[in-house]
């Protein structure tokens, strides 16, 4: 049992700032400090001009986890932050030409499948949504709202049976194609296994939940200052519950003793006390702070995610007509995986194209913003110094076959590997570790913390993994291992 005592969370990402508003309200004595001006961490903005960009996530699903976040603390997530849902949540383009808009209703998606694959696939297809349902209600309270640095979380055979049978450690794109027989339909429901940084070949079909939990849940979006308008909206809760941030601070070092944590060094030399502490940082980069009974971690080889290219636009027009989000299939499905695992560009990119039409504020009127997102190897896997303009040139190309003009005098922001690296993700990848078997759940990179009482991790890197909602989640289950620590 830990005493009660001040709580330092480093890093004012989403997961620091989950986890320190649930600490907050409870009472609990809470520092953030933050190695940036702003919060955000992954989920940050930039400027170019009169435009305004989101730097990280584009889609926020499962918005009743973020209204817990605010619930925590007594407050209604709708007067802080109202959201748009999204309609398509994503416009999906094939090589051929046809295309298929997802919209979250049962009936209005089974019929665009009906237009598009004929009534056979669009039977099969409602079939498939209901398995995904079921996938979902049985991996939820086992393997994504669950602490998965107790022991305890390993005996769960019941719910191991239950998500075996129905499929979930098939492979994503063999689970697919059981169900499935248009390969259009197929890719609509597997090509979020790039979220989780492998090929739908090689993604357990656990990770299907994710078709779910965006096909059928809904997509949303903020009615104003995009996506950095979610921590910038939990910053502020924060500063309502006296929880200060300290922005511009840098930790070295978590000290302990042997009974635990004890404080947190900055790098001014500064010493801050703390009976806990939430390391809400890149989970590699976190290795600088950690104790030296935690040391021995840094002996397992972590595999990082691809990582992408993202080119920002500043257009002087608007477009009418398009989709927030747009999927744009290459034309070889299988080859574009090959060739990321391999270390190598895609031969015929897909690509996520955004134009936020919900955000309001992102660019003066009769003007727009657009963003290209093209899956890359990370930065150990490539010659960035060569392979950037390259890919920045075909995306130009790319985009004006697509119908979007001559983009290259355009006003624009690029983010490649070596620029995720200097906002401080480890191996120039944003979507932080890869989501193998030996990287899931329970063995996630969580449990080292067990180690020193107090030390407690949160964010991408631990359980249950990359994405808006699983972030939020491993702050809500940080701030409660220490609440139970300290009852």
């Amino acid at each position: 049992m830990r005493r009660h005592g001040p709580v330092v969370v480093i890093g004012a990402g989403l997961a620091g700032l989950a986890a320190a508003v649930r600490l907050a309200a409870a009472g609990r004595e809470v520092t953030i400090v933050e190695a940036r001006d702003e919060p955000g961490g992954c989920c940050g903005t930039a400027r170019s001009g009169p435009y305004r960009f989101d730097t990280g996530p584009s889609v926020l699903t499962m918005p009743g986890v973020l209204a817990d976040t605010f619930g925590a603390a007594g407050e209604e997530l709708e007067s802080w932050l109202p959201l748009r849902r999204l309609d398509p949540a994503y416009r999906l383009a094939f090589h051929d030409g046809s295309h298929l808009d997802v919209l979250p209703e049962r009936e209005a998606m089974a019929e665009q499948v009906r237009a598009l694959c004929g009534p056979a696939e669009a039977a099969r297809y409602l079939r498939y949504r209901r398995l995904l349902g079921e996938l979902f209600e049985a991996e939820w309270p086992a393997f994504i709202d669950a602490d998965m640095t107790r022991l305890r979380s390993l005996v769960r055979p019941l719910a191991l049976a239950r998500v075996a049978a129905l499929g979930g450690f098939r492979r994503m794109d063999r689970l697919a194609a059981r169900h499935l027989t248009d390969e259009r339909l197929i890719k609509a429901h597997t090509f979020q296994a790039l979220y989780v940084g492998l090929s739908p070949m090689r993604a357990l079909g656990i990770y299907a939940v994710i078709a779910h939990m965006d096909t059928v849940g809904g997509v949303y979006f903020p009615e104003h200052g995009g996506m950095h308008a979610i921590p910038a909206a939990l910053a502020a809760l924060l500063g309502k519950l006296g929880a200060p941030i300290r922005y511009g601070v840098r930790a070295r070092r978590v000290e302990a003793g042997p009974d635990g944590v004890t404080g947190v060094l900055l790098e001014d030399g500064e010493r801050l006390p703390a009976a806990h502490v939430v390391a809400a940082c890149d989970r590699l980069a976190a290795e600088r702070l950690l104790p030296g009974r935690a040391a021995d971690w840094r002996t397992r080889r972590p595999r990082h995610a691809p990582s992408c290219v993202v080119l920002h636009f500043g257009l002087d027009r608007e477009l009418p007509g398009q989709a927030h989000h747009t999927v744009q299939f290459g034309r070889d499905w299988h080859a574009t995986f090959a060739a990321l695992e391999a270390g190598r560009p895609q031969p015929d990119p897909s690509l996520l194209i955004t134009c936020p039409v919900a955000d309001r504020d992102a660019a003066p009127d009769g003007h727009a913003t657009l963003s290209v997102l093209e899956p890359a190897p990370n930065l150990p896997a490539a010659d960035w110094d060569e392979l950037r303009p390259r890919l920045e040139d075909r995306l130009l190309g790319k985009l004006e076959a697509l119908g979007y003009g001559d983009l290259s005098g355009a006003p624009r922001l690029v983010l490649d590997p070596p620029a995720w690296a200097a906002l401080g993700h480890s191996a120039g990848t944003p979507f932080a570790l890869d989501h193998r078997f030996t990287q899931t759940a329970w063995l996630r990179p969580s449990g080292i913390a067990r180690r020193v009482p107090g030390l407690h991790f949160a964010g991408m890197h631990t359980a249950p993994g990359v994405g808006v909602p699983p972030v939020l989640i491993s702050g809500r289950l940080a701030a409660e291992r220490i609440l139970k620590e300290t009852r």
